[in-house]
């Protein structure tokens, strides 16, 4: 498959976390394909419509994504990469806006969660929850509120033409997001890969133990 061929599925608007991750796996200029929902992503790349998907499914600071792990054993995809991105939070405002005026910051509940420091010092400023966080800048410049800000990435300003006024206010900078890549094609390694395994037990003393031995008694 040619470069020019390929078509990344991610969930959220222009200028998500996930889109980033998509053009730092494959390249800036890969073509990719927003989704409303990670099912929706799922059922873009298992039917044909996108040639991979981006899956978020762990975060060093809020932990796994169950929902992405439930939807990779639902669905019929292989995992072909995975990439790691740190996560910079940025205060976004409309063209001119100045802290003092801010009164509401719009962004996903998990974003607004990851910056709670550095909103507690916007006085008299209330956290909305929003779906996305891009999608929370996307909504900014549509509505044009002059009391409003947003919390998502630099390119989701660059994005929707909105300014940065504070960069870089999550509570831990060491914020990290790991992505899957998965498509419905497996590849062939070509050296020492990962291996992703989902077994069952039966509820049992020692069940877990027995399991993991016969990796660890071969030194994987």
């Amino acid at each position: 498959m040619s470069a020019s061929d390929i078509v990344v599925a991610f969930q959220g608007e222009m200028g998500a976390f996930s889109e980033m991750a998509a053009r730092a796996y494959f390249h800036e200029a890969v073509a990719v394909a927003p989704k409303s929902s990670f099912s929706e992503l799922f059922e873009a790349v298992e039917g044909g419509a996108c040639t991979h998907g981006m899956v978020p499914v762990e975060n060093s600071l809020a932990g796994s994504i169950h929902e992405n792990y439930d939807l990779l054993l639902k669905h019929d995809l292989q995992i072909v990469g995975e990439i790691k991105l740190r996560i910079v939070h940025n205060l976004i405002v409309n063209p001119g806006i100045r802290l003092e005026q801010i009164r509401k910051v719009y962004s996903h509940p998990q974003a607004l969660a990851q910056c709670s420091a550095f909103l507690r010092t916007l006085e008299g400023a209330k956290p909305v929850v929003d779906y996305d966080t891009a999608g929370a800048a996307k909504r900014l410049k549509e509505t044009g509120e002059p009391e409003a800000a947003a919390v998502a990435s630099a390119q989701a300003a660059i994005d929707y033409g909105l300014e940065v006024l504070r960069a870089g206010i999550e509570n831990n900078h060491q914020n990290y997001t790991r992505f899957l890549v998965v498509a419905r094609e497996g590849i062939q390694p070509e050296g020492p890969s990962k291996t992703s395994i989902v077994f069952a037990l039966k509820s049992v003393p020692g069940a877990l133990f027995k399991s993991l031995s016969v990796f660890a008694l071969r030194d994987i």
